[in-house]
């Protein structure tokens, strides 16, 4: 038998779910965006500086980079997640020292972050405000 998550042990018939949180949707998407541009930029970086910097670095500075993008995934829910997604867009930003592009380019992430965390923030608050009326709502008026 396989084993249960916390969440499946704890569910019980008619409970309501748990809404997921925008803000996390946001950022992993921008996340999982940039990690195919961290690998194609690899290639491009591989292609045109190979004679200048060990093929084997890039490649496996690119991967490992690409990979860090996509598990930062599973812990923007931790209090620390968010800092290590602003950290890797630095991180996006420098890498414009190996192709000048990835200067427009991680900034231009850097900025749908910042939109996508602004705004997934404030539309989980407005989940929260709406739940509560909602709840409020069903309280004074069953059925």
């Amino acid at each position: 038998m396989a084993r249960m998550t916390k969440a499946q042990r704890e569910w019980r018939p008619g409970m309501p779910r748990k809404r997921r949180s925008t803000k996390i949707l946001f950022a992993s998407t921008v996340l999982l965006l940039e990690a195919f541009v961290v690998f194609f930029a690899t290639l491009a970086v591989f292609g045109l500086r190979r004679d200048e910097i060990s093929p084997g670095l890039i490649l496996t500075a690119g991967l490992i980079l690409s990979v860090v993008l996509i598990l930062t995934c599973a812990v923007l829910t931790k209090p620390w997640g968010v800092g290590v997604g602003w950290f890797l867009q630095l991180v996006l930003i420098a890498g414009g020292f190996l192709e000048p592009t990835m200067f427009v380019v991680g900034l231009a992430f850097a900025l749908i972050w910042l939109f996508g965390i602004r705004q997934g923030t404030r539309v989980d608050r407005e989940n929260v405000e709406r739940d509560r009326v909602q709840a409020a709502w069903e309280k004074a008026n069953p059925e």
